[in-house]
């Protein structure tokens, strides 16, 4: 285990970076592009592997967080839940044994052409989302869920980036459901893909706890602020976050990718 020395001033960012990390992923997902950059700005003299578990250890508490606030407020169906969430501890545990497999620049361009893509589709169709409060949960609808869901949890244990955002579109076109029901299933979801990846760092001794239990303690913190924001914003925020993200995450990606 690392040890490594960080200042009050240190732990007061990283505090309040894990805390708007938790906001971002409680509203739409991608929490990670600001609190993976900053623990390695704040502390680097961590490892890249050790930065990526803590952040990890954060993320899943604070998802799980606000899955659970979600859940209580919006009740999706728990059967269907606890199937899909099974689906995605294997699927996404499956990627990550693939992912060495995978060549990340053959899958940026991909997943930056499918999110150009999502965000056309929901700019130009702006009753999307707005379905039916308690959704269509039976006959082909709950397969077509179980595959779009192992598919997705497949995606984020090789790549990852946009897991929530293709979530939540996914359960809305399948269930013609509301944005504000999917992102309930996505955030419970999204929490049982991320448990893999942190069972596998767990394992491989990159966590780093005394930094990892405070920013899960403030990425909780600010993910209790974010469900909340989406209860009071409801669809609508949704489809704002989420074209927002698509902006973010494809300037992100093509910055890797050709810069």
């Amino acid at each position: 285990m690392e040890f490594v020395e960080i200042a009050a001033s240190q732990w007061a960012i990283l505090a309040g970076g894990a805390a708007l990390a938790g906001w971002i992923d409680a509203v739409i997902g991608g929490g990670g592009l600001v609190l993976i950059p900053l623990i390695l700005a704040v502390a680097p003299q961590l490892a890249p592997a050790t930065a990526l578990a803590t952040n990890k250890l954060a993320a899943v508490s604070g998802t799980a967080s606000a899955a659970y606030t979600l859940v209580r407020k919006v009740r999706p169906p728990a059967g269907e839940l606890v199937r899909y969430g099974a689906v995605a501890v294997v699927c996404s545990g499956g990627g990550a044994l693939a992912a060495s497999l995978m060549d990340a620049d053959v899958m940026r361009p991909l997943i930056i052409v499918l999110m150009v893509a999502v965000g056309i589709f929901v700019a130009l169709r702006p009753s999307f989302g707005e379905g039916d409060a308690a959704g269509k949960h039976y006959g082909w609808r709950t397969w077509a869920g179980a595959g779009a869901v192992a598919a997705i949890a497949f995606y984020d244990g090789i790549f990852g980036p946009g897991t929530g955002m293709f979530l939540i579109m996914a359960f809305t076109a399948i269930f013609s459901q509301n944005f504000l029901r999917s992102a309930a299933m996505a955030k419970v979801v999204n929490t049982c893909t991320n448990v893999g990846a942190l069972v596998v760092f767990i394992a491989g001794g990159h966590v780093l706890w005394s930094l990892g239990l405070v920013l899960a303690a403030a990425n909780i913190a600010g993910a209790q602020l974010g469900a909340r924001t989406v209860l009071g914003g409801g669809t609508k925020l949704i489809r704002y976050a989420l074209l927002s993200l698509v902006i973010v995450m494809s300037v992100y990606l093509s910055w890797q990718q050709w810069f």
